[in-house]
């Protein structure tokens, strides 16, 4: 049985199946993003003052991100004019930049979220707050004393099971690249001229001097929480857009033999959700890195 509208227009809508279904789509993401960028402006005006960050984020590395994003939506563009004047080797090459870009934002991406969970603040017992990148911590075995370096935090403590023995580790020491400040408030605001003449340099803390430690995970702080929520979701946007336009570049580009003008609109149909991953990421870069 033929489905009926894939390649000629709906009589009441003017509009094939798949576009219609596509701008149903979009109009439910919109409602989703705006609900969040909602609450990014009320969490915002109602932080108290002095208490939501600034500088947080790496302009360089957002800024390389849009235009890669600007790009791609120029690539998946021309993929799809490709198609229309029936060259489907031009469409092949734009669709497979296109792919090669949206890993590259994704990489960029990980390696951003990578740099916050490394990112630790360690209130010490003295009242000041040591801030910097973790490097490793020692432990010591409570039996044999003996001491182990890692390179990743484990926490307070682990067990460790070697030979049948099950080893008990307690932190030592963590060593981070970082600076201390006496109040937290300095931390906020990354662009001041106090923040940028602190020195970072390699710090040693002993585990009897910290009082808390917390990287800049979600759960730092209502910034770091909305950040990870926005970014995560526009994230796995990209993700299942890029496979999906890889599918067509792929296996699913067999259709272009058989149903060149049906194989077409999909591409389209493609490219209008592309475009819209690209415009959320036009609204979100300013939101959350230039403000």
């Amino acid at each position: 049985m033929e489905i009926p509208y894939t390649v000629k227009n709906r009589p009441d809508t003017g509009l094939y199946n798949a576009k219609l279904g596509i701008w149903l789509f979009l109009a439910s993401e919109v409602m989703l993003f705006g609900g969040l960028f909602s609450a990014y402006i009320l969490l915002r005006v109602g932080a108290p003052a002095g208490e939501w960050p600034h500088g947080w984020l790496d302009v360089r590395l957002g800024t390389v991100n849009t235009l890669l994003l600007a790009l791609s939506a120029i690539t998946t563009l021309l993929a799809w004019a490709s198609c229309k004047v029936r060259e489907f080797g031009k469409f092949k090459f734009f669709h497979a930049c296109t792919i090669l870009l949206a890993l590259t934002f994704l990489g960029i991406k990980s390696y951003e979220y990578h740099d916050k969970w490394i990112h630790y603040e360690i209130q010490l017992n003295n009242g000041k707050i040591a801030d910097g990148h973790f490097e490793s911590a020692v432990y010591v075995n409570q039996a044999s004393k003996q001491e182990v370096e890692e390179h990743s935090y484990r926490g307070n403590s682990f067990s460790q099971v070697a030979g049948g023995t099950t080893n008990n580790y307690q932190l030592a020491s963590v060593t981070i690249h970082g600076h201390v400040v006496e109040k937290h408030e300095e931390l906020m605001d990354l662009r001041s001229e106090e923040a940028k003449k602190a020195v970072h340099k390699e710090l040693t803390i002993a585990a009897t001097d910290i009082k808390k430690m917390e990287n800049y995970g979600p759960r730092h702080n209502t910034f770091t929480a909305i950040y990870f929520t926005l970014t995560g979701l526009h994230a796995l946007h990209i993700f299942g857009g890029t496979l999906v336009i890889f599918y067509l570049w792929g296996p699913g580009s067999k259709m272009w033999k058989t149903d060149p003008e049906r194989f077409t609109n999909r591409i389209e149909v493609s490219g209008l959700f592309w475009h819209f991953v690209d415009l959320v990421w036009i609204f979100l870069f300013p939101v959350l890195y230039l403000t």
